[in-house]
């Protein structure tokens, strides 16, 4: 199929182009197979340049003259087109509305996209080698867990990697077993290994218990193979009893107390699918609504109850990691497919854990091992944002309430991350559209039908890259090695305003003040660079002096003792 055949109207002059924050821009509107293309011949005004697979819906409107377009983008962000003509605008419509729901994946953006702005310094593909991290991952366990091929070339587990950790003294027909006893064959995995206790997470999807009562004493042993000698465990469970009950019926289930007598369940309900989506779209609703009184703003908010999400989630995660850390427990962490929830607590307290997982490579590591490379299906859950009437039930925000999330613990802590907020919503934006291919598909297993590394480009090739990079870092960062707890009060969280609000308030202030704090940064570096050069210099002519004998030996001492130590903190 030609992208030309989509098309009805390629170029059209005379169209006005209003955005948020900026004067409305006359210009010529064309597009391409892949882009919606605004140029103008004003200086100092940026051309638009829009993916249509940044495109959630688009609205028409027309009068006798003209028709205009109301662009409603995945980023939040709202456009409109005044089109000169109803024939021209309705053409233009209908190959938007078309070529921004391809369903085709390989007609994509990601499959054309060449980088000519910049050369790949390092393949992203092969930064985080799954094997390469689980490796990294288990180095501290004392030869206690091992790395597995089981599910070479996905037979075992489509939505798995290939490569995965489990306990050493688990054989493969162990796991096979424990994969036939489990919802889509994920059963139980090394998710993170505490070093200084020997404590994990793992994850897994619910067991195939049903309204029989279905036992599997290998997957049994598989779980108590995690646990270390004369230690019990915790299993929470990411749903309610009511839909555990459900979930039966349909041949799920939980596991029960009587086979599982070493590890106790805890419940801690967390929503997802159609519930999160309706959320964040109530969410955004109430932040474009810039009308609003205080009153029915507050009451707006609290009805999409989207930060309430957020708490469901950071308590799971700070229970999680609060077995780890301070009972020296294991966790098993499951809802039902275990692909949403069960990522989100997993991937959430690794940074609560983790220091490194607070790092620019260890956060994209954690991203790669927790969402990509553990089958969250971004195809599926990504393929709307919060404006689009037409939803699918498989259409959820999981991830950037993940991402919401660390933001959380982000204001709490915000000298303990490398990375800036900013990172957070770059990954947003390209979880739901992106001409790189780290987010395409719903596993590595669809990734690999595509030949995608050979195809696309990854998106660590391109943010990794110094100059790029920079623009991401947290100026504020001060490496802590601790376990950092955040509150989950309701009073400790906060809207995420830099991203649901910054197409409808002016968030450039907010850039300057980052500006100046690297400024600050940077000035404070200078002068104590040469506040220790200036030292070293006064203890070489304090020495000299003595030497010449114009002055005596005792006189330097303290002198001599500042320098050395203010020196050495300086350093």
């Amino acid at each position: 199929m030609e992208f030309v055949e989509l098309i009805k109207t390629p170029k059209v002059d005379g169209v006005i182009l209003h955005r948020p924050f900026q004067s409305p821009l006359d210009g010529t509107l064309c597009i391409t197979g892949h882009h919606l293309i605004l140029s103008t011949r004003v200086e100092h005004h940026e051309e638009l340049w829009l993916l249509h697979r940044n495109i959630d819906c688009i609205e028409r409107r027309f009068d006798a003259n003209r028709g205009a377009i109301v662009i409603k983008c995945k980023n939040l962000q709202i456009l409109r087109l005044d089109i000169p003509g109803q024939e021209e605008a309705l053409n233009i419509a209908d190959s938007i509305e078309t070529l921004s729901t391809l369903e085709d994946i390989s007609l994509w953006y990601p499959f054309y996209f060449r980088p000519r702005q910049f050369d790949i310094l390092e393949d992203g593909w092969q930064a985080f080698n799954v094997e390469s991290e689980l490796t990294r991952l288990i180095s501290h366990a004392d030869h206690s867990w091992r790395i597995s091929h089981v599910n070479k070339d996905f037979t075992v587990c489509p939505t798995y990697p290939e490569t995965v950790a489990v306990p050493k003294s688990v054989t493969d027909e162990l796991l096979l077993a424990s994969a036939s006893f489990r919802d889509g064959g994920r059963f139980p995995v090394l998710s993170y290994y505490h070093g200084d206790n020997g404590a994990v997470i793992m994850r897994s999807s619910q067991p195939l218990v049903g309204t029989t009562g279905r036992r599997c004493k290998e997957d049994e042993r598989v779980l108590n193979a995690s646990l270390r000698p004369g230690k019990k465990g915790y299993i929470i469970d990411t749903r309610s009893p009511n839909l555990i009950q459900m979930a039966k019926n349909r041949g799920g289930g939980c596991e029960p107390e009587v086979n599982y007598s070493q590890w106790k369940r805890v419940h801690r309900p967390v929503e997802r699918h159609t519930a999160l989506q309706e959320s964040l779209c109530k969410l955004v609703d109430a932040c474009n609504d810039s009308r609003a009184s205080m009153d029915k703003w507050l009451s707006r908010l609290e009805s999409s109850n989207w930060l309430g999400h957020v708490k469901d989630i950071l308590t799971c995660a700070c229970l999680t990691a609060q077995c780890v850390d301070k009972e020296g427990a294991s966790v098993l962490v499951h809802g039902g497919e275990g692909i949403d929830s069960t990522l989100q607590v997993t991937a959430l307290s690794q940074v609560i854990l983790d220091p490194d997982c607070r790092t620019v490579r260890g956060f994209e590591a954690l991203v790669e091992r927790e969402w990509i490379q553990a089958g969250h299906p971004f195809n599926d859950r990504c393929g709307k944002s919060a404006y689009s009437p037409a939803r699918s039930r498989y259409e959820a925000p999981a991830f950037l309430l993940f991402l919401d999330s660390v933001w959380q613990v982000y204001q709490q802590f915000p000298c303990s991350f490398e990375f800036s907020t900013q990172f957070l919503i770059v990954l947003f934006e390209h979880a739901y559209a992106s001409q790189f291919g780290t987010f395409l598909c719903n596993s590595e297993c669809d990734k690999r039908k595509l030949n995608l590394q050979r195809r696309a480009v990854s998106l660590w090739s391109w943010v990794n890259r110094p100059e790029v990079l920079q623009n991401y870092l947290n100026p504020l960062y001060e490496p802590n090695k601790s376990v950092i707890w955040p509150s989950v009060a309701p009073q400790s969280l906060e809207l995420w305003s830099e991203l649901y609000l910054r197409w409808t308030q002016d968030n450039s202030i907010l850039d300057e003040t980052n500006k100046q704090i690297l400024c600050i940064k940077e000035h404070n570096k200078e002068l104590r660079t040469k506040v220790v050069r200036i030292r070293r210099q006064l203890m070489d002519l304090q020495k000299e002096a003595i030497e010449k004998g114009l002055l005596a030996a005792g006189n330097h001492g303290n002198t001599e003792t500042a320098s050395e130590a203010y020196s050495s903190s300086a350093s």
